[in-house]
């Protein structure tokens, strides 16, 4: 049996869920983007992030840009980490998860910079340690390396320490 990557119904390989169903393009209806979770299957670390279903391009030699649905089915995160375990596990070892749906560009945006401070994603650790979460940065400016395995008062100024 082949697989199908893509049909007029909109199912692919390794297809997103929202609220445990698959997600297609018919269901994109109004919404401008998601916020999601990518789960290693055999190790359980997470990933989180946002997508856009719909990218602006200029087509060459045009005047105006156009509208066109972006890759969000292929898509699996910008992590370099999350990149090689995909290459040495196989896609099929990772679950692909909508959190929330959103209608403009803000909404998404808000709601995964939400998401990743409440799930603690430069902080959090699995059992033996290591980080729960795949994720590097939230907005480019709080980083894992400042965070993860400290404790919440390391790094308070002196200042802060004596008030």
């Amino acid at each position: 049996m082949e697989k199908n990557n893509q049909t007029s119904e909109g199912s692919y390989e390794n297809p997103w869920t929202y609220q445990g169903t698959t997600f297609t393009s018919n269901d994109i209806n109004s919404f401008f983007g998601y916020v999601y979770r990518i789960t290693n299957l055999q190790s359980g670390k997470q990933y989180i992030g946002r997508k856009y279903f719909w990218s602006k391009r200029k087509p060459r030699g045009g005047k105006r840009r156009v509208t066109s649905e972006s890759d969000w089915k292929k898509y699996y995160g910008s992590s370099d980490e999350l990149k090689a375990d995909r290459k040495l596990l196989g896609n099929d070892l990772f679950k692909r998860e909508i959190l929330s749906l959103h209608t403009t560009l803000g909404k998404v945006n808000y709601a995964e910079t939400k998401e990743l401070f409440l799930k603690g994603v430069l902080t959090e650790s699995m059992e033996d340690g290591s980080p729960l979460y795949y994720n590097n940065n939230i907005l480019g400016r709080y980083y894992k390396k400042d965070y993860f395995g400290k404790r919440s008062d390391q790094g308070a100024s002196k200042e802060a320490q004596t008030d």
